[in-house]
């Protein structure tokens, strides 16, 4: 299915060039969901790419699991391509009707590649957080898809890191380093994030 079928190409062609598009990467429990929280303060929107999986789960009559949602989230890539995300989530930043986007979750350069071809001034920010750190926030939030033990915290990494998403954190425009608490990442965040808002509304 193509997702991209149906735009106006004049009023995707403004909205593209006005827009500011934020991606956000990292590994899962890095803190990409505070991020989400002070672009929603300042006036953005927020696109989550994990949403996509999570709804093609359902529509499968999957439960929503770490290990059901990793199968799908390969067997999309196999069968639409691996900037398949990315294409499903286009349409929803366009219609979004605010003058910024953030995308959380962005996972590979084919994503990356996507998103700049529609958004010339896509820019990536990248949160670092240990794996010890991440498991016991993952534990702590306790949601559905979340994994239960650290054999299946692993295994996720290890399903996350196989779609690209490292060469993602390693290429990114900027990089947040977060061992804090979450007061001092919203801190952190918010002046990045602000400084991106002035640099992309400068070009």
């Amino acid at each position: 299915m193509d997702y991209l079928l149906g735009l106006s190409g004049l009023d995707v062609g403004l909205d593209c060039k006005v827009k500011v598009v934020i991606g956000v990467t990292g590994m899962p429990g890095a803190g990409k969901a505070t991020a989400s929280e002070i672009v929603r303060e300042l006036g953005f929107s927020v696109v989550v790419m994990g949403d996509e999986v999570r709804a093609e789960a359902e529509r499968r009559g999957l439960a929503v699991t770490p290990e059901n949602l990793g199968k799908v989230m390969l067997q999309i890539r196999d069968e639409e391509g691996p900037s398949v995300l990315a294409r499903r989530c286009i349409p929803k930043i366009l219609k979004s009707g605010s003058r910024g986007v953030l995308v959380d979750g962005v996972r590979s350069l084919h994503e990356v590649e996507e998103f700049k071809r529609w958004f010339p001034n896509f820019r990536i920010i990248a949160i670092h957080t240990s794996p010890k750190t991440r498991f016991k926030r993952l534990q702590r939030r306790c949601r559905s898809d979340d994994p239960k033990d650290w054999e299946t915290f692993i295994e996720r990494d290890r399903r996350e890191l196989s779609v690209g998403i490292g060469d993602v954190i390693a290429t990114a425009d900027y990089m947040v380093v977060n061992e804090g608490t979450k007061n001092q990442l919203k801190k952190e965040l918010r002046s990045l994030i602000e400084k991106v808002l002035r640099e992309c509304e400068a070009e």
